[in-house]
């Protein structure tokens, strides 16, 4: 017979909104346990994504800098990628990082790390593996997704990688197809190009990071050409399979036709699906959507009451920090009565590849779309002398005010430090701040957020 505890609150996940709401709700006082199916802790971003891929974008940053040193008048030796040894650096940050999160938790007074995968056995009742149940009047899912796979005749026949999987590599592979142009395709071909790949991407869209403007897309598209990665948009892959010499073959359809690339691996980045599925959710009868993705109201509320949802599971962003003001919304309406929402909340973003594109706020086709009077300032990365200075000079700040109120719309910014420049002007709209307030700001010199004075004087020629 199955060992039942009960607690006052089980949060089943620990990433980056669960992780701290444990520790907040055993800290007020309620007994609390936390539930986590993978060896370590920290959720998608700490074991898969945010932290391990941009410990090897930075290696990759280094390799990319190291051909270029002629340029800026270095010289170095012959250039050789050793994977493994990136890899382990990956590793040890990941173990460093999940490490203490495991210690905050294990430390904290009232809560109960569980290790195990969880699953929902009816109304306050949640089972974990065989032999344990728990009984709570209050549960909070956090299981987040994982890699979405297409249906591609003999795609289960090859060793296909993920984006966790491809970072497991020990050696540089010679031709790295990737299935899809979202972010997390554009940041591993970019990666692996600047390893020693030869780098093919598809697109099934007509341009790449579909939910962005046109005019960034094009830039972005040209940025990856310069790099020697071959982008095939409005394509699509129709099969795969090994060949009699056990090479990869894979069946490409273009606008040209189709036909077929032999390749090293292949990075299925295809999108992301809800571990909702897991969690059995027909026992309480929660509601998904058509995609899986959990069905919640601006305060995080599911369907069934004593039920709240957090992360990427629930759809929307799937960013970090989105979850982890998930967190602050649960924290402040449960345990200090407060009234927050997710409705207004501003959405910043960061694409790293190098230039990196930082975005926040309003697009120019969403205004557009939306008929919101607007007014376009843009500014070409060649015209900004910090960019110059640096020879990083591919991109350009782009941001849009409304012409009534002055106050910015949103921004897009394709920069070296694209996400630090945007993140000037997303407090910039989190304090109402007119764009006049920062065309005549004193920016120190040389900086890339000196360039927002001339950004902004565009507008006033």
């Amino acid at each position: 017979m199955a060992e039942t505890r009960s607690y006052d609150a089980v949060v089943i996940g620990t990433g980056q909104g669960g992780k701290p709401l444990a520790k907040s709700l055993a800290e007020s006082g309620l007994r609390t346990a936390i539930v986590e199916r993978d060896e370590k802790i920290g959720g998608s971003c700490i074991v898969y994504g945010c932290t391990p891929t941009k410990t090897m974008v930075a290696s990759a940053r280094v390799a990319h800098l190291a051909r270029r040193g002629p340029e800026f008048g270095v010289r170095t030796g012959e250039l050789a990628v050793d994977l493994a040894r990136v890899r382990k650096r990956k590793r040890d940050i990941v173990d460093m990082f999940s490490g203490g999160a495991r210690k905050g938790l294990e430390r904290q007074d009232g809560l109960d790390l569980i290790a195990g995968e969880a699953r929902l056995l009816g109304p306050e009742r949640i089972g974990v593996g065989d032999d344990l149940e728990l009984e709570s009047p209050k549960i909070f899912i956090n299981t987040g997704t994982r890699p979405a796979v297409p249906n591609v005749p003999g795609l289960a026949d090859v060793s296909f990688l993920t984006s966790g999987s491809v970072m497991e590599l020990d050696a540089v592979p010679e031709h790295l197809l990737v299935i899809g142009g979202g972010y997390i395709g554009l940041e591993f071909g970019q990666m692996f190009r600047r390893f020693g790949s030869r780098v093919t991407i598809l697109q099934r869209a007509s341009q790449l990071v579909p939910r962005e403007d046109e005019d960034v897309a094009e830039a972005i598209l040209e940025i990856l050409a310069e790099d020697g990665i071959d982008v095939l948009l409005s394509s699509t892959l129709v099969s795969i399979a090994r060949d009699g010499e056990g090479a990869t073959r894979a069946r490409i359809r273009t606008p040209d036709g189709e036909h077929d690339r032999v390749v090293s691996e292949v990075l299925v980045a295809a999108g992301r699906s809800p571990n909702s599925d897991r969690l059995n959710p027909d026992a309480v009868g929660l509601e998904l959507d058509e995609r899986g993705f959990i069905v919640a109201n601006e305060r995080l509320e599911t369907n069934v009451p004593g039920i709240w949802v957090l992360g990427d599971v629930k759809g929307g962003p799937a960013f970090t920090h989105i979850s982890y003001d998930d967190f602050r919304i649960l924290e402040s309406n449960l345990l200090h009565d407060g009234n927050r929402t997710t409705r207004d909340r501003l959405v910043p973003y960061t694409l790293f590849t190098d230039p990196e594109l930082g975005r926040v706020g309003m697009s120019e086709k969403e205004a557009r779309e939306r008929d919101v009077p607007h007014r376009v300032a843009k500014l070409p990365m060649t015209h900004v002398a910090r960019a110059l200075e640096m020879d990083e000079t591919r991109g350009f700040m782009k941001a849009l005010v409304s012409p009534d109120s002055k106050k910015i719309l949103g921004c897009a910014i394709l920069s070296v430090a694209g996400g630090e420049i945007m993140s000037v002007l997303q407090v910039a709209m989190m304090g109402g701040l007119p764009y006049t307030d920062i065309k005549d700001g004193v920016f120190a010199h040389p900086t890339f957020s000196e360039s927002l004075n001339n950004l902004f004087m565009r507008l006033d020629r």
